[in-house]
């Protein structure tokens, strides 16, 4: 589709298809001829069956048969644009390698060639015969009689054989203006345009490339014939190249061992605490104990959970020179695998469409292929001013784009880049870059404005609707009632930026929507962006981005490419996760947003294990994964053979692969379908599985991506505006199996969750400069309704079929200590309940004068004393090899308390009214507006119902405390002793809520009208216990003057 085209609009179910504002005359592709050879010029030439020579099968790149035969001989046996090995055509000579292929001609025929080679052999042919029998046999459009006149307008879409790299291009034209690609693809002749990325090298340099193959191959052999000591540098760089791409750097055994005995001491101290704690009730306060039993059995059983999968913990380190060496060399087309970009936005008043732009501007300006990476964004809003924004984000991205790209700047967001408070000019050395920097931040300013006056305009919405600058009602109009929408803004067609250079893809999406349809808010339109994307340009791997997170590292994903490209363990890798940094929260960090002791603690020991949970946003994952696919069998451990009459050492059996399930397939290099994809394209029906798109399930058995090139343009639209239909999931397993998993507003959890259960594992990546950066809410309220929704998704977890308590027994893939981290996270807002009664429990305990634990010996209170003693240890050490602050875990610690017993609360109790009564609850987007004023937000106060549990455990607190200390005054010294465990317990409490009672006052000299209100009713409080207790009124006892008189 051309860049700035037009709007395309449509309804799959009521057969519409618009284009809004297509005035630019398309341009008519290139006619797909060729038929000399790129590297001497001279013809082709037949075979000896009188068939057009075709040297290479995978690409079909035009070389005749002398230099075909010259470059197998002498030089690197590769096909200058694929690099794939030439194989030995019918009537070649043999060349050393050829042993090992696989190919039957007329010489191999006279070797006995085993069962399992020539099922090899005749694998391609049967996938060919397979996949055309699924899309012009058992697929249909399902859109009527009336598409049967029109399909010989659009070419048929071919396999995977023959469908080329992903260049993320989808050319736009008119039906009239592109030639029939069929007759050529099909006898694979010569598939790509003359102006495909990789051809451009042999275009230039077509007469005096065979010359100087010549001079290299001649050099090579006088190195070669020369002094053995000298070393070919090309040698050393091609040995780098082969080392692994990332490995496991472990925690320093000095550290970790320590921790690991600690946490063993303090399981046993654990154990002998609640053996006393049972065996020892409290008899005049027995509700006080069996309440206090209960909760630390609970806070066991939580702790323990949390605990255990931070076992293993370890670091990575990536080699990004590696990653070059291999699949970036000089003067060669990159080989790195192409890359879908997500991001996703709904309400453009709650996440501005200014920060959604910088997020874009930094995806297109990532240092990485152009034409290996495309970007989506998704509108679930329909909102003119997201689509009227990201039209001013393309045309400034032509300017901003080569600026980062010649400076080298970071992070590439421009907002971010201009309000950065450090020396701009340090490693700048070109004399342009201040004068392009001043004018470069003139052009941003006056984007600025544009953006703002776009928002200023969509705050008073027109009584007839929006209208298009061309007099078009905007199709979004009604957000719940609106057709798909796709409008591509950079591509091939007029993507350029100001210097003349390729911009990657950025295309507008925003899914149909109907009354009586369930669209399944977030998750639903990453599902949408999965299938559109698959379509229009299929990369195998897809990055995933909230609109406020920004691309801060420009190699975060090269970084990815580490891992999911590596030949030992990229197969296997479902997903990368990266960890989320924050700009704009206060220093001290009052309401823990950083999270730093999650992603810095737990996420390390879970990539120990099977690897992160996914966590949202900042992932790049494997495209097949996301399928419902299982990951490729690794070799098994060999058992061994004995005999049965003593023990000795038998032989290994040779290894032997099993074939998967239905649901399974594997991973073979190269993109050629195995056995088990075979065994799925015959049991299963793909029209259940990926609904009604012949297009799209295509793509899905294209494991190295890529678009077919035999489809038409007009093909392709139409098919994107069908696979986001609302019905288009309908009786399909989208949601169940594949894609972002439904059923919790945390689709993140779930959707990770399912993965490792099919054996696949993630990989934690923590790169020293933070890949991704967003926003976080520092305001107290919206802080606690933001983990209101995530313990509300962990609930919603917890009572679903796919529980991890319950869930995925069946194939053993997820390990224990992993499987321990999921229950984690679907149970810890039940810890709520206990939470909130131990809170109260010092409270009660100061005001009835009981409490909760007996009168201790000297052996007992040793009990105590080493069970703190190891929570201590615990902390200490976990910090020490984490390389987290004690003021970040502080405010952990802290914040837990505050979420426990507000946000977790409320959690809880909608969960069970949604399950038990069916009341659902509604998805509130977190707000990413920024204050004017530095940190202005985090002194805002807005009351809501989250804040009265804490609230309430506050005050009485600090009533008990009162209480607790006026009776002491009154009763003596020896009611001074009971009093400290008592003290120190409600203390306890008030010092994890004492950011909670900041966030209530507010800033100084500010104080609300509720602190005013809860203060005169505390006061009040307080004055009725003085009168009750009066302590410094010496009470004696004398005699009753009612009975003997004054004069007694």
């Amino acid at each position: 589709m051309e860049a700035s085209a037009g709007l395309v609009a449509g309804s799959h179910n009521r057969n519409e298809l618009v284009l809004i504002r297509g005035h630019e005359e398309p341009k008519p592709l290139k006619a797909l001829n060729g038929q000399v050879c790129e590297i001497c010029g001279d013809e082709i030439g037949l075979t000896v069956d009188g068939d057009l020579f075709v040297a290479c099968n995978e690409c079909g790149f035009p070389v005749c048969r002398p230099c075909y035969e010259y470059e197998r001989r002498e030089g690197t046996q590769l096909c200058p644009q694929c690099k794939t090995r030439y194989k030995r055509l019918k009537g070649s000579p043999r060349v050393e390698g050829d042993e090992d292929e696989e190919d039957v001609d007329d010489i191999e025929h006279e070797f006995k060639m085993e069962e399992e080679q020539s099922k090899k052999q005749q694998q391609p042919l049967l996938n060919k015969h397979i996949t055309e029998a699924m899309l012009y046999g058992k697929m249909s459009y399902g859109r009527g009689p009336e598409d049967e006149d029109n399909n010989t307008q659009f070419p048929p879409i071919i396999t995977s054989s023959l469908s080329r790299p992903v260049s993320g291009e989808f050319p736009i034209t008119n039906a009239s203006n592109h030639g029939d690609f069929s007759s050529t693809l099909h006898k694979r002749i010569h598939p790509y345009p003359m102006s495909e990325p990789g051809s451009a090298r042999w275009d230039e340099k077509k007469e005096g490339g065979w010359k100087e193959r010549m001079e290299e191959w001649k050099s090579k052999q006088n190195l070669l014939g020369g002094d053995p000591d000298e070393v070919d540098p090309e040698i050393a760089l091609m040995d780098e190249a082969r080392q692994p791409l990332s490995r496991k750097v472990a925690i320093a055994s000095s550290k970790i061992n320590p921790y690991r005995m600690v946490i063993v001491l303090r399981l046993v101290v654990l154990a002998f605490f609640l053996r006393y704690r049972i065996l020892h009730p409290v008899e005049d306060a027995i509700g006080l104990w069996l309440t206090s039993i209960i909760c630390e059995i609970w806070f066991a059983i939580s702790w323990i959970l949390d605990q255990f999968p931070k076992w293993f913990p370890i670091d990575r380190e990536t080699y990004l020179d590696r990653l070059s060496l291999r699949y970036e060399r000089e003067g060669e087309p990159s080989m790195l695998s192409p890359v879908d970009i997500f991001v996703s936005t709904v309400d453009p008043l709650k996440e501005p469409p200014l920060v959604t732009a910088n997020t874009v501007l930094s995806i297109l300006a990532v240092d990485y292929p152009v034409d290996k990476v495309s970007c989506y964004v998704s509108d679930d809003g329909a909102s003119m001013l997201t689509f009227e924004s990201l039209s001013e984000t393309a045309e400034f991205a032509r300017k901003w784009v080569p600026f980062c790209k010649k400076f080298n700047i970071e992070p590439r967001a421009p907002e971010m880049y201009f309000s950065q408070k450090v020396d701009y000019l340090k490693d700048k050395v070109q004399p342009t870059f201040v004068k392009d920097r001043r004018v470069m931040k003139r052009e941003y300013e006056e984007f600025k404005v544009r953006i703002n006056a776009l928002v200023a305009k969509a705050m008073k919405v027109p009584t007839e609707g929006w209208i298009m600058q061309d007099g078009t009602p905007w199709p979004g109009n009604n957000t719940r009632d609106h057709p798909g929408m796709i409008q591509v803004f950079l591509g091939h067609s007029g993507g350029h930026d100001t210097e003349g250079n390729e911009l990657p893809r950025l295309v507008y999406v925003s899914r149909e929507k109907r009354p009586g349809f369930q669209h399944h808010k977030k998750a639903g339109a990453m599902n949408a962006l999965i299938r559109v994307s698959a379509v229009l340009t299929n990369a195998p791997f897809m990055l995933n981005l909230d609109c406020d997170h920004y691309i801060n590292n420009s190699k975060a994903v090269r970084e990815s490419m580490c891992f999911l490209m590596d030949p030992q363990i990229g197969k296997r890798v479902c997903f990368v996760q990266f960890p989320q940094r924050f700009d704009g929260i206060d220093r001290h960090d009052r309401y823990a947003n950083r999270n730093t002791v999650f992603f810095d603690i737990n996420m390390k020991g879970l990539d120990g294990i099977q690897g992160p949970v996914y966590v949202g946003t900042g992932c790049v994952f494997r495209r097949q994964a996301l399928y419902g696919y299982n990951p490729p069998k690794g070799p098994k451990r060999p058992k061994m053979v004995t005999c049965d009459c003593c023990p000795c050492f038998g032989r290994r059996k040779k290894l032997k692969y099993s074939k998967s399930g239905a649901n399974e397939s594997t991973a073979v290099d190269g993109g050629v379908l195995d056995e088990d994809k075979e065994l799925l394209m015959s049991q299963m029906n793909f029209e259940k599985r990926f609904g009604q798109s012949a297009a799209f399930v295509t793509s899905t058995l294209m494991e190295e991506g890529g678009v077919p090139p035999s489809s038409s343009p007009e093909a392709l639209l139409k098919e994107a505006i069908h696979v986001i239909s609302c019905g288009y999931e309908d009786k399909s397993d989208w949601g169940l199996e594949i894609g972002w998993i439904y059923g919790s507003i945390t689709e993140d959890i779930l959707t990770g969750f399912k993965m490792h259960c099919r054996g696949w594992r993630s990989i934690y990546c923590m790169p020293k400069l933070a890949a991704f950066k967003g926003s976080a809410p520092i305001n107290l309220s919206d802080r606690l309704n933001q983990v209101l929704r995530w313990a509300l998704g962990s609930v919603e977890i917890f009572f679903s079929r796919h529980s991890p308590v319950l869930y995925g027994y069946k194939n053993g893939h997820l390990k224990w200590l992993e499987r321990f981290a999921y229950v984690n996270t679907t149970i810890y807002p039940f810890t709520s309940l206990a939470l909130l009664a131990y809170c109260t429990l010092p409270a009660v305990c100061l005001l009835t004068d009981k409490f909760i634990m007996p009168t201790i010996s000297t052996f007992a209170s040793l009990f105590f004393i080493a069970l703190f003693i190891s929570i201590f240890a615990t902390g200490i050490l976990e910090l020490r090899w984490s390389g987290v602050s004690i003021e970040e875990w502080w405010r952990n610690e802290q914040f837990w308390v505050i979420g426990g017993i507000s946000a977790h609360l409320f959690a809880v109790i909608q969960g069970l009214l949604k399950v038990l009564g069916g009341i659902d609850t509604n998805f509130t987007v977190t707000s990413k507006a920024t204050d004017d004023e530095e940190f202005g937000e985090l002194y805002a106060f807005k009351w809501t119902t989250l804040l009265i549990p804490p609230t309430t455990v506050l005050i009485i607190n600090i009533i008990g405390v009162v209480a607790g200390i006026s009776d002491a005054i009154n009763n003596g010294y020896q009611s001074w002793g009971p009093l400290f465990g008592k003290l120190f317990f409600s203390f306890w409490v008030i010092l994890h809520l004492y950011p909670f009672l900041k966030g209530l006052m507010g800033r100084q000299n500010r104080t609300p009208t509720i602190v005013v209100i809860w203060s005169v009713l505390l006061a009040s409080i307080f004055s009725l216990l003085w009168v009750r207790i009066d302590p410094f009124v010496i009470k004696t006892m004398g005699p009753d003057t009612r009975l003997c008189g004054i004069n007694c």
